[in-house]
């Protein structure tokens, strides 16, 4: 009977089953209910019907189209934005668009337009951005003139342009952007930039082509957002072509691949006959580097020198009180001192971010910038045992400080003393060696922002926050706890003011109950990436209407009486943990299909446990946990049996007695 008793108890834990809801996922993706789909790369050679007229953004690239006319999108009149890209669009037929009155965007990047008829973009009432990037087009007379009134932007980069002499009555009043970037444009006359007149504050691009030539007057008195010529070999050529305008950005620029000529103060001659704020110079070299070529800088309001092979910017620039912000980014400057900071006393923004050598800040290098609020010395491996009054002395204006991926850094005690005004702080990847008992922070009372990720910090000083009463968001990211755990004294209870708290990446295994009491404005709490259980939510009960990210920790089972811990919480994610998906974890899983509103990444949230169900996602997992028919049956059986089984054995209980009677 034993065996028997065994197989009835098999086939009653065999009947509590559990299983998956396969999801069947449409051919378009909707990224925004009834409004926004992505056909992208499906092989469709016409709109498919599943879209509702509603639809509003349609992303249909690398699709087959050889051919589109007024049938083709008609029945998604409420189309605002088309990107049909590199779908081997031939040709373009009259009124394509009549009945798309809200359109203000069409990209046909990449189709190999062969024609465009003349009222092809009629229709759109407001049709503000066309691209015909890489589209083969060789002469602006193939683009459609009509119903342009309202184009603020025109893209016709990768092309094989050689004239920027638009059609006639081409409409350029409304237009922001004109973009000829990678074309063969190698002469700009008078002629060409006519039409131009028109425009306000226009973003003219011509990237990548190697103007030759500006005929004299061709710019005069035009007021440009912005002039790109990038990559042009002969600076001087564009600088004497564009007297006489007014430039707020100018970007000269050029790229790794270009042999241009070295720049001399010659160079720079035409630019005293015009009006530029801000001037991109990266990648260039410079000949002869001296003095003299700033002369005719003085107007400049931003200055950006980036990976131009600099080693030291000279002493004695005059006139140059205008500059607000300069970009040294990526040079080779062995001293802060170096780049001349007293040239530039009206600085307001410094970037040195990724020398190309170790950096010394050195001693009172920039203590003349006075006005100086931003500071970005990332990624230049500096290294100082005692930092940083000394090489940031007379900045009290300061509000903004990169000292990221530096070499170990020595912080004694207030070691930010200079700055008091910093609101921002960041020294994330940097070995920090506090020296001090107390807080090398504690004089930041308007201190907003603290990046202190992957600084190797001993987390068990509890003084190490204080004195930043202001303190919004902090990043203690791959910084280590001690014995791994967050005790209910530590050093976040000096930073009440707290907002974001970021603790990923720290080792943790558990979480005091009362270790978060004491903040309680935090409304955005990262654990991700930690070793933390279910049980650690127990933390989290006084928490209300935050965005919590528990993702890639240790949980597997969450209990039912810390649910209501998660449920008062507005945005949680519980992707990449090994979660049970069993009976025993029932309550948790009724509540996580119940707040799918409330959960992120639900794609990368899958069960681990049992196996059968390991890489399901949760929300598709339907468990039986109660007892079924089969099984009641089962028992009734089993019950059955089992009387029988007593009545037997009493039968002959009762029978051996009366034989040995």
């Amino acid at each position: 009977m034993a065996p028997c008793v065994s197989c009835f108890l098999l086939a009653v834990l065999i009947s509590v089953s559990c299983k998956a809801i396969p999801s069947s996922d449409p051919k378009c993706t909707e990224k925004e209910d009834n409004r926004t789909y992505n056909c992208e790369n499906l092989g469709l050679r016409e709109i498919p019907d599943t879209l509702p007229n509603t639809t509003e953004v349609l992303e249909f690239s690398f699709n087959f189209l050889p051919t589109i006319q007024n049938t083709t999108f008609s029945r998604l009149i409420n189309l605002v934005f088309l990107d049909v890209t590199r779908c081997q669009i031939n040709w373009v037929h009259e009124d394509t668009f009549q009945s798309h009155h809200q359109l203000n965007t069409i990209v046909l990047t990449g189709n190999p337009l062969i024609f465009m008829a003349e009222t092809s973009l009629s229709g759109p009432k407001l049709l503000k951005h066309l691209f015909l990037t890489q589209t083969g087009i060789s002469n602006l007379e193939f683009i459609p003139v009509h119903n342009l009134e309202n184009l603020e932007s025109l893209h016709l980069g990768s092309n094989h342009i050689s004239s920027i002499n638009l059609p006639e009555n081409f409409p350029t009043q409304n237009l922001k952007v004109l973009d000829f970037q990678n074309n063969a444009i190698h002469y700009i006359s008078r002629k060409d930039t006519h039409a131009l007149e028109q425009a306000t504050k226009l973003s003219l691009n011509f990237n990548g082509n190697d103007i030759k030539g500006i005929e004299p007057g061709a710019f005069n008195s035009m007021i440009f957002q912005s002039l790109k010529f990038g990559g042009s070999l002969n600076l001087s050529i564009i600088l004497k072509g564009l007297q006489n305008s007014t430039i707020q950005s100018l970007w000269l620029g050029t790229f790794e691949d270009t042999d241009d000529q070295d720049l001399t103060s010659a160079t720079f001659e035409g630019l005293c006959d015009m009006s530029v704020e801000s001037i991109n110079l990266q990648k260039h070299h410079f000949y002869d580097l001296s003095s003299s070529t700033f002369r005719c800088f003085t107007r400049l309001q931003e200055l950006d020198l980036t990976a131009a092979h600099l080693n030291g910017l000279p002493s004695g620039i005059e006139g140059m009180n205008s500059l607000k912000k300069l970009v040294l980014n990526a040079n080779s400057f062995d001293q802060l001192c170096q780049i001349s900071a007293a040239s530039f006393p009206s600085l307001s923004d410094l970037y040195i971010k990724g020398n190309m050598r170790k950096l010394d800040l050195g001693t009172r290098c920039l203590e003349k910038l006075e006005n100086l609020q931003k500071l970005d010395l990332s990624h230049s491996d500096i290294e100082a045992s005692d930092c940083c009054n000394l090489q940031l002395k007379n900045l009290r204006h300061l509000q903004y400080l990169n000292l990221s991926y530096s070499e170990p850094l020595g912080l004694e005690d207030q070691a930010f003393k200079e700055c008091p005004q910093l609101e921002l702080l960041d020294l994330a990847f940097t070995h920090l060696l506090v020296k001090a008992p107390h807080s090398p922070f504690q004089n930041l009372h308007l201190l907003r922002v603290l990046n202190l990720s992957h600084c190797l910090l001993d987390a068990s000083n509890q003084h190490l926050l204080a004195g930043l009463r202001d303190l919004r968001h902090l990043n203690l990211q791959g910084n280590s706890f001690q014995d791994g755990s967050i005790s209910k004294t530590n050093l976040l209870q000096t930073v009440g003011s707290l907002e974001i708290l970021i603790l990923s990446s720290c080792n943790l295994l558990s979480i005091d109950q009362q270790a978060f009491h004491g903040l309680g404005n935090v409304n955005h709490l990262d654990l991700s990436h930690n070793s933390l259980t279910g049980d650690s939510i127990d933390a989290l009960n006084h928490l209300k209407g935050i965005y919590l990210n528990l993702a890639s920790n240790n949980i597997r089972i969450i209990p039912p009486h810390l649910l209501p811990a998660l449920s008062q919480q507005s945005t949680i994610n519980l992707s990449h943990n090994p979660l049970d998906c069993t009976c025993s974890n029932i309550n948790f899983i009724t509540w996580f299909k119940e707040n799918l509103h409330k959960l992120e990444d639900l794609e990368e949230t899958m069960c681990a446990n049992p196996p059968p169900l390991r890489g399901v996602k949760l929300s598709e997992v339907k468990l039986y946990c109660g007892i079924t028919g089969v099984g009641i049956f089962f028992i009734v059986v089993f019950v059955f049996l089992l009387i029988l089984l007593l009545i037997f054995s009493v039968k002959c209980i009762l029978r051996w007695k009366y034989q040995h009677i």
